[in-house]
């Protein structure tokens, strides 16, 4: 399909104002003694990030035939998630980043104690949040109960967490294909799985319609994360907001070092169309959604 990258950036931005000011409701409930913590948990969820999963949530809930405002709690709670996630990545114990999108990281600005505590907090207030759709009117409590888990296994040991454990033991070493995209499934693509099939279960999609976005999902983590090894490759520094070629500085396996960058390349075509196969049963309905798969292929941060 054709993309307009200048329409869809235009799309993207109402999508993300949404999100920010659904966010900023959020943290004024964290608003709390002590500040100290607090602050740090508004610094790292502050950060310039995209806000790719809650959006998802929204579309997904949209194509379920929901709302939404209703499954705005869980849209704020899975971006709390990722970037409790991204604070612990970039410990000195893990990936030890100085940077994240152009500013000092967590640890850096608070401390690394903080940092951890910080991204704790984070995750915790995540489910303190999700628990708030069982008072939304539209939504059924078995519903909620269903998207709880969903969203607890793709961050836990099943999910991202397992996928951060295999990313630390393949440090140094030459790992296989099948590991790398295992890795990447589990610690990257789990959240993405969970933010459209939690958005899609508060909007009452059926199954078939479930199984459909599940493929999206699958698909477009695949795709996100072959864009994200190329831009570490290729990619402008002042647009990444952290040094190029700090996958190859910590020794990881990406796809681009496995398979060479043409052949990367032609692995996110091929992500992206099935990204866009998998759309059809929903028509127009899914326009944006394909046009996010096709900007994996396009985007430069």
């Amino acid at each position: 399909m054709d993309f307009d990258m200048k329409s869809f950036q235009k799309d993207i931005k109402t999508r993300q104002e949404y999100v920010e000011a659904c966010l900023q409701n959020c943290v004024s409930l964290l608003d709390a003694y002590p500040p100290l913590i607090h602050e740090a948990m508004h610094y790292a969820l502050f950060n310039g990030g995209k806000r790719l999963r809650p959006i998802m949530v929204c579309e997904a809930a949209l194509l379920g035939g929901g709302s939404r405002e209703d499954a705005i709690p869980a849209a704020c709670a899975i971006e709390m998630i990722h970037s409790y996630s991204l604070v612990h990545d970039d410990l000195p114990c893990m990936d030890d980043d100085d940077f994240r999108r152009g500013k000092p990281t967590c640890h850096k600005v608070y401390g690394e104690a903080n940092a951890v505590l910080t991204g704790d907090a984070l995750l915790t207030a995540a489910f303190e949040l999700l628990s708030q759709n069982a008072q939304a009117s539209e939504v059924d409590l078995g519903r909620t109960i269903r998207v709880i888990s969903e969203i607890a296994r793709a961050a836990g040991s099943r999910g991202m967490i397992g996928g951060q454990v295999i990313d630390l033991e393949s440090e140094g070493k030459n790992i296989d294909f099948a590991t790398l995209k295992t890795l990447h499934s589990l610690k990257t693509g789990e959240l993405f799985q969970a933010s459209l099939r939690s958005g899609a279960i508060l909007g009452g999609m059926d199954e078939p319609g479930l199984q459909a976005i599940t493929d999206y999902a699958r698909n477009f983590g695949l795709a996100f994360q072959i864009s994200d090894d190329i831009l570490d490759v290729q990619g402008d520094e002042a647009l990444i907001g952290k040094p190029v070629g700090s996958d190859e500085k910590n020794h990881k396996t990406t796809y681009p070092s496995l398979l060479g960058l043409a052949k990367s390349r032609e692995m996110l075509k091929e992500s992206v169309a099935s990204c866009i196969q998998s759309l059809e049963p929903f028509g127009e309905r899914a326009a944006f959604l394909r046009e996010l798969a096709c900007f994996t292929m396009y985007r430069e941060s």
